[in-house]
């Protein structure tokens, strides 16, 4: 399938829809906090997203996904489901968003701290956000794509860390995954192969750091995944268009 190139006006009604998702954010960024639990963020997320025009929670039955916030507590890395469990002081949470407006989607990642947390984990998280910002400035017209997960890769492992296996960034447009995708590391011997990113082009990036195995593992409730080496993880997560040859973020709050 090939990858869409969007008109200036689609680009406009992906920048609506993706500002939804970054208010949302923002919002539970602002407001979580130790003692709630993770069906309480998701009804928080879920409540400000339908309080907006028109928007829809993207997530929310999307693969049968029951829920509209993606709560990935700790070792828990991306698609953690909410549950009852509570929220503790050192906890890290990544809120992952998509949002749904005028059959447009937008979607952004965040992983924050609840209360104090450790160094090591300010670490963690500051490179999963630090390695997004990296791609996304390093990105110009008639880069290959594969070239910019070896990127990627090279920032996260200089870093002292590793990229998770088997997920990975996505176009979007009239759907919430469409080509190409985009993982966080090479998956060839040649990043000089593939396709080429061109002017109009709208995708999500979403470094996703685990800190020793990048090889993958999915937990009972069908949806969570781990690293095989059981240690806490973290994601950030942008969409983006290339816009004058360039990335511009917009998902941004």
């Amino acid at each position: 399938m090939a990858i869409a190139i969007r008109k200036p006006s689609e680009i406009e009604k992906l920048r609506v829809s993706n500002s939804y998702v970054a208010r949302t954010l923002h919002h539970l960024r602002s407001y979580v906090r130790p003692g709630m639990s993770l069906k309480e963020v998701n009804e928080m997320g879920e409540e400000f997203i339908v309080s907006l025009d028109d928007a829809k929670p993207a997530f929310k039955g999307l693969y049968g996904f029951p829920a509209g916030v993606c709560t990935s507590l700790n070792e828990v890395i991306i698609h953690g489901i909410p549950n009852d469990t509570k929220l503790k002081e050192g906890d890290i949470l990544g809120l992952d968003i998509g949002v749904e407006k005028d059959g447009w989607f937008g979607d952004a990642a965040i992983t924050i701290p609840i209360g104090k947390i450790s160094e090591e984990d300010e670490k963690l998280i500051s490179c999963a956000y630090d390695t997004l910002l990296y791609a996304i400035d390093i990105i110009k017209v008639g880069m290959r794509f594969k070239e910019l997960s070896y990127a990627i890769e090279q920032f996260i492992v200089d870093r002292g860390y590793v990229p998770l296996h088997g997920f990975c960034g996505h176009g979007i447009g009239r759907k919430p995954h469409e080509e190409p995708e985009i993982p966080n590391y090479l998956e060839v011997p040649n990043p000089k192969q593939g396709p080429k990113i061109k002017e109009g082009m709208v995708f999500c990036l979403e470094p996703m750091i685990c800190q020793k195995l990048s090889t993958a593992k999915i937990l009972e409730d069908k949806w969570s995944v781990v690293s095989e080496d059981g240690l806490r993880g973290s994601h950030y997560e942008h969409t983006v268009a290339i816009i004058g040859g360039k990335a511009e973020i917009l998902s941004q709050f």
